[in-house]
């Protein structure tokens, strides 16, 4: 059968794209060289819980047309993602927020945590951060750095805060209320059931393909479509003939443990570098499960290698670089558009993976 695309990966963006591209009447083939669709926000059902098969994955934009766009697929429930830290024996609420800061010196007020904060910031005296440590004191002065973002930051990128570039530690939130709510955006929340059934519907009238290898694919069937979509990594596509990108990767620990409730938090972060992994993930309370046994995710960041599965992209000035220069080759390919947050080697929020996919229908369809 002849195609008008074919999709490589059915993730989220690779979904947007096939049902829009199906609505304008297009044909669509879409392909995963995994065993089962829904990319890395695939929920897999284990003991009555939609458990985030690869990792946390909780839904908040403040794009109104995102939002209404998703709620025509499922209903979503108000789930905050409010995080913990733990460093040592000590617990504390994240973003950073009062909470945070009564917690760790003992004061009420934000004028306390700010004289506090400006006063160890003041003491450091960096005027231009020139890496992610820097970055990070002059934000958040010593005391919070020391026990709630370098150990963490370690583990996750692999290598020290003085080897990373500062912008990464602008992500995080940063307050003087009482607020533990993580997100600012207007709309969060849990899709009902788990977002693998978003993605089977946003999939219903293409023809879908799992366990399928594209380039194994594309060897024996060459004109099966007038165009492709291509959601991997733009590296592997080209061979790696200018080098390999750099990625983190992530591991999973996953466990069914014979208790109702083992943490009280559906996310738990481990700041002290001698704790191995990054976080612990209890799955049921993303959708508020009463279930009699839970289950639980360790996550350990990985040094990434060609052949593993690739998370999050190292955006420093020389793989940006050289991702451009892989652009530059993907824009010469006619019957290619390379998307997504490997095809564009960023890293995307939901909300953002299907901004683009949407933006992207708007001009090809």
């Amino acid at each position: 059968m002849k195609y008008d695309y074919l999709i490589v990966g059915a993730g989220l963006f690779g979904a947007v794209f096939a049902q829009e591209a199906t609505k304008k009447g297009k044909k669509c083939l879409v392909i995963d060289k995994r065993a089962h669709i829904a990319g890395n926000c695939y929920c897999e059902e284990i003991e009555g819980i939609n458990v985030h098969k690869y990792g946390a994955h909780i839904f908040h934009t403040s794009n109104e047309r995102v939002w209404n766009y998703v709620n025509q697929l499922a209903s979503f429930n108000n789930y905050i993602n409010s995080p913990i830290a733990i460093y040592k024996d000590e617990l504390y609420n994240l973003p950073f927020n009062m909470n945070t800061f009564s917690k760790m010196w003992n004061i009420k007020t934000p004028a306390e945590a700010k004289a506090i904060i400006e006063s160890q910031i003041e003491k450091l005296n960096i005027k231009e951060p020139k890496n992610l440590e820097e970055q990070a004191l002059s934000l958040a002065g010593t005391d919070v750095y020391e026990k709630l973002i370098k150990g963490y930051t370690q583990k996750q990128w692999g290598r020290p805060c003085t080897e990373l570039p500062a912008f990464i530690i602008k992500r995080l939130p940063f307050r003087f209320v009482y607020d533990n709510n993580y997100f600012n955006d207007r709309y969060q929340g849990i899709p009902i059931g788990g977002y693998t059934k978003i993605i089977e519907k946003m999939l219903v009238g293409s023809d879908v393909k799992t366990s399928t290898d594209y380039f194994e694919f594309s060897k024996e069937n060459k004109d099966i479509a007038d165009k492709v979509i291509y959601t991997g990594m733009i590296d592997e596509y080209f061979g790696y003939k200018l080098g390999p990108l750099e990625y983190r990767s992530v591991s999973f620990d996953t466990e069914v443990l014979e208790e109702e409730n083992y943490q009280g938090n559906a996310v738990v972060n481990y700041t002290d570098y001698e704790v191995p992994y990054t976080r612990i993930i209890e799955h049921k309370h993303f959708e508020f499960g009463k279930q009699e046994k839970t289950v639980i995710s360790k996550e350990y960041s990985t040094k990434w290698e060609v052949g593993m599965e690739p998370y999050y992209p190292v955006n420093n000035e020389e793989n940006n670089n050289l991702f451009k220069a892989y652009k530059e080759l993907g824009e010469k390919e006619e019957k290619v558009i390379f998307g997504g947050r490997l095809g564009n080697y960023k890293y995307y929020d939901m909300d953002k993976v299907i901004e683009a996919a949407l933006e992207l229908c708007e001009n090809e369809l």
